[in-house]
């Protein structure tokens, strides 16, 4: 049997914009309640929200029923010791895609590859377990890396310098602008639709294209959105779970109770 083709990688090689939707409420629940609704891919975070492997394994599973939305995860961390580790464990339980944050400098970009591949191509430890269908998948040793997808987030300042070498390395399929560290790192913190913000966004779009790269993009505002994917992102998340829930249920709550404020629902990453 062969090793599952990672139909997002695919994706974005061919140049088709995938849309998504950011995930950290670490529930399988509303992991699959949220697969079903139609998006390209959903994001486990685990950086910024309350996941452990058995919490990613749960959401792992839960949207593994629904062959057409492909699973991200972030890990907390991507390179040092710590980072190898991590992600051999996420590898292992299944994930295709890796989503890095704070990658500052291609020598960070290439160790994550590295700890994503076998041998001789990297240096992930052999195993699998639950990505290789405990066995089952014969030939997942010598397949596997051809369809891990390795999204490293530039985040900073000194990323940015750094950028055009970043995106050079092999192996990295594409680059994700962080709007929030972004903008903070700049001088802007929490406006990352300040005008000196989108013009070092629209700056590392071009850049990552002209690399032969997918960038990528989160933003709960619409027009936002749409703005960054004319500008040619490729995989662009659209939504925060937590921001739906935020946002709708005080809605809800302030067309039935008088003083109650509709929330504008948390921002970024």
């Amino acid at each position: 049997m062969q090793t599952p083709i990672n139909p997002f990688k695919k994706a974005l090689h061919e140049k088709r914009a995938q849309i998504g939707l950011w995930m950290g409420l670490a529930s399988p629940y509303t992991a699959e309640i949220c697969a079903g609704a139609g998006f390209d891919w959903l994001l486990i975070d685990g950086e910024h929200a309350p996941n452990d492997l058995n919490s990613i394994l749960g959401q792992l599973q839960a949207i593994a029923a629904y062959p057409n939305t492909h699973a991200i995860a972030r890990v907390p961390v991507g390179h040092g010791h710590a980072g190898t580790t991590l992600l051999k464990q996420y590898l292992d339980l299944g994930v295709q895609t890796v989503l890095i944050p704070m990658v500052d400098t291609a020598e960070q970009a290439h160790a994550v590859v590295q700890a994503c591949r076998y041998p001789p191509q990297g240096i992930r430890g052999m195993g699998g377990a639950r990505a290789s269908r405990w066995g089952r998948l014969t030939h997942y040793g010598k397949e596997a890396n051809d369809q891990i997808c390795v999204l490293v987030q530039a985040e900073t300042q000194t990323a940015l310098n750094n950028l055009d070498e970043i995106a050079a390395v092999e192996g990295v399929d594409g680059v994700f602008i962080g709007p929030a560290d972004l903008s903070a790192s700049l001088g802007h913190i929490g406006q990352p639709d300040h005008p000196v913000v989108r013009a070092a966004i629209e700056d590392a779009f071009a850049r990552i294209l002209q690399a032969g790269k997918a960038p990528g993009f989160l933003t709960p505002d619409e027009t936002l959105s749409r703005h960054y994917l004319d500008r040619g992102g490729l995989f662009v998340g659209v939504g925060l779970d937590g921001n739906l829930l935020t946002r709708h249920t005080a809605a809800l709550a302030a067309r039935f109770k008088p003083g109650v404020t509709p929330s504008a629902g948390g921002g970024t990453y």
